[in-house]
Protein backbone atom coordinates (compact mmCIF):
# COMPACT_ATOMS: atom_id res chain seq x y z
CA UNK A 1 0.00 0.00 0.00
CA UNK A 2 1.82 3.07 -0.87
CA UNK A 3 1.38 6.46 1.87
CA UNK A 4 -0.55 9.15 0.70
CA UNK A 5 1.00 12.25 -0.12
CA UNK A 6 0.26 15.78 0.66
CA UNK A 7 1.35 18.13 -1.86
CA UNK A 8 1.73 21.45 -0.04
CA UNK A 9 -0.07 24.54 -1.72
CA UNK A 10 2.19 26.72 -3.23
CA UNK A 11 1.85 30.38 -2.40
CA UNK A 12 3.51 33.04 -4.06
CA UNK A 13 4.21 36.49 -2.85
CA UNK A 14 2.12 39.01 -3.27
CA UNK A 15 3.32 42.10 -4.31
CA UNK A 16 1.49 44.83 -2.94
CA UNK A 17 2.73 48.17 -4.69
CA UNK A 18 2.19 45.99 -7.91
CA UNK A 19 -1.21 44.94 -6.76
CA UNK A 20 -2.07 48.59 -5.63
CA UNK A 21 -0.94 50.26 -8.94
CA UNK A 22 -2.99 47.55 -11.03
CA UNK A 23 -6.01 48.84 -9.56
CA UNK A 24 -8.58 50.82 -11.91
CA UNK A 25 -9.22 53.55 -9.91
CA UNK A 26 -7.85 55.11 -6.37
CA UNK A 27 -9.71 54.67 -3.18
CA UNK A 28 -10.78 51.11 -4.69
CA UNK A 29 -9.80 48.20 -2.48
CA UNK A 30 -9.06 44.99 -3.75
CA UNK A 31 -9.55 41.83 -1.77
CA UNK A 32 -6.00 40.10 -1.64
CA UNK A 33 -7.15 36.97 0.33
CA UNK A 34 -8.39 35.54 3.96
CA UNK A 35 -6.79 34.67 6.78
CA UNK A 36 -9.74 33.05 8.87
CA UNK A 37 -12.50 35.45 8.99
CA UNK A 38 -10.34 38.36 8.65
CA UNK A 39 -9.77 40.17 4.93
CA UNK A 40 -7.18 41.64 3.39
CA UNK A 41 -7.33 43.87 0.99
CA UNK A 42 -4.88 46.76 -0.94
CA UNK A 43 -5.73 50.18 -1.85
CA UNK A 44 -4.27 53.66 -3.75
CA UNK A 45 -4.82 56.35 -2.00
CA UNK A 46 -5.23 59.39 -4.46
CA UNK A 47 -4.62 62.88 -2.05
CA UNK A 48 -8.64 63.16 -2.48
CA UNK A 49 -10.62 63.20 1.25
CA UNK A 50 -13.60 60.65 1.93
CA UNK A 51 -16.43 61.39 4.25
CA UNK A 52 -17.15 60.11 7.37
CA UNK A 53 -17.79 56.62 7.51
CA UNK A 54 -17.91 53.86 10.43
CA UNK A 55 -18.27 49.85 9.83
CA UNK A 56 -19.94 47.54 12.45
CA UNK A 57 -16.92 45.18 12.55
CA UNK A 58 -12.95 46.97 13.69
CA UNK A 59 -10.45 47.25 11.00
CA UNK A 60 -6.41 47.77 10.66
CA UNK A 61 -4.57 50.25 8.25
CA UNK A 62 -1.20 49.87 7.31
CA UNK A 63 0.68 52.40 5.43
CA UNK A 64 2.71 51.12 3.04
CA UNK A 65 4.14 54.08 1.71
CA UNK A 66 3.33 57.46 1.44
CA UNK A 67 0.64 58.86 4.53
CA UNK A 68 -2.24 58.38 5.80
CA UNK A 69 -4.50 61.64 7.23
CA UNK A 70 -7.29 60.42 9.27
CA UNK A 71 -9.61 61.71 11.35
CA UNK A 72 -10.88 59.39 13.93
CA UNK A 73 -13.41 60.21 16.22
CA UNK A 74 -12.82 63.96 15.72
CA UNK A 75 -8.74 63.68 16.29
CA UNK A 76 -6.74 64.53 13.33
CA UNK A 77 -3.79 61.66 12.66
CA UNK A 78 -1.11 61.10 10.53
CA UNK A 79 -0.34 57.12 9.83
CA UNK A 80 3.40 57.50 8.14
CA UNK A 81 5.01 54.21 6.40
CA UNK A 82 5.50 51.46 8.14
CA UNK A 83 2.77 52.62 10.80
CA UNK A 84 -0.74 51.37 11.64
CA UNK A 85 -3.68 52.45 13.08
CA UNK A 86 -6.16 50.16 14.54
CA UNK A 87 -10.14 51.65 13.78
CA UNK A 88 -12.46 50.45 16.49
CA UNK A 89 -15.98 49.07 15.31
CA UNK A 90 -18.90 51.71 15.15
CA UNK A 91 -15.70 54.05 15.21
CA UNK A 92 -16.72 57.70 13.04
CA UNK A 93 -13.61 58.17 10.66
CA UNK A 94 -12.61 59.73 7.61
CA UNK A 95 -9.69 60.79 5.42
CA UNK A 96 -8.63 64.04 5.29
CA UNK A 97 -6.85 65.87 2.02
CA UNK A 98 -3.33 65.00 1.33
CA UNK A 99 -3.44 60.81 2.01
CA UNK A 100 -1.42 59.63 -1.03
CA UNK A 101 0.41 55.85 -1.14
CA UNK A 102 -0.86 52.35 -0.45
CA UNK A 103 -3.25 51.70 2.16
CA UNK A 104 -3.23 47.84 3.53
CA UNK A 105 -6.36 46.91 5.33
CA UNK A 106 -7.29 44.09 7.50
CA UNK A 107 -11.42 43.92 8.55
CA UNK A 108 -12.06 41.95 11.16
CA UNK A 109 -15.70 40.46 11.61
CA UNK A 110 -16.66 40.65 15.39
CA UNK A 111 -17.81 37.29 16.72
CA UNK A 112 -21.70 37.60 17.68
Amino acid sequence: MNPTVVNPVAVDPIDLSAAASALPAPWASHLLGQVGTAAVKVLRMDGRPLPVESHADPEVLLVLDGRLELLLNGAELTVGPGELQLIPAHAAHAVRPGSRGTLLIVEVPEAE
